[in-house]
Formats: structure tokens, C-alpha cells, sequence
């Protein structure tokens, strides 16, 4: 999945592919979130903080460590 890169002080890119967001950490830990839709990925790209909009993300979507 190609992944971009975004300015957060957390996150260093972000990908979305199938209803899978994927979040690479500046510590280089990539997290996969799944059944984002494609409306969820969009805000979650446009929201002020990054930071915020993941903290709703981990309370409703299932999410695992890939690397």
C-alpha cells in the first residue's frame, strides 16, 4: 500500500487501500486499521490533528501492529 507522508509530530504517513488504513509512527511502527471506509480516511486526512482523529480511530476500529 502506498502510504504518504503527512506533518504530525507522530505520525510520518499515511495510507488507505480496501477499507484498510495504514499508520506509519516516526518510530517507524506501522499500525493497520481495518473497515475504515474511504469518508473516514478523507476526514481523518483533513482533521486539524492528527493526533485526536487517531485516538477516535483506535476506540472504533479494530487495529493491529504490522511492524
Amino acid at each position: 500500500m502506498q502510504r504518504y507522508p503527512v506533518s504530525s509530530s507522530r505520525i510520518a504517513n499515511i495510507g488507505w487501500e480496501n477499507d484498510t488504513l495504514e499508520i506509519q509512527f516516526h518510530n517507524g511502527a506501522v499500525y493497520q486499521y481495518y473497515n475504515v471506509s474511504e469518508s473516514e480516511y478523507q476526514s481523518f486526512m483533513n482533521a486539524p490533528s492528527l493526533g485526536s482523529e487517531l485516538s477516535r480511530l483506535d476506540k472504533v476500529h479494530r487495529y493491529r501492529r504490522i511492524s
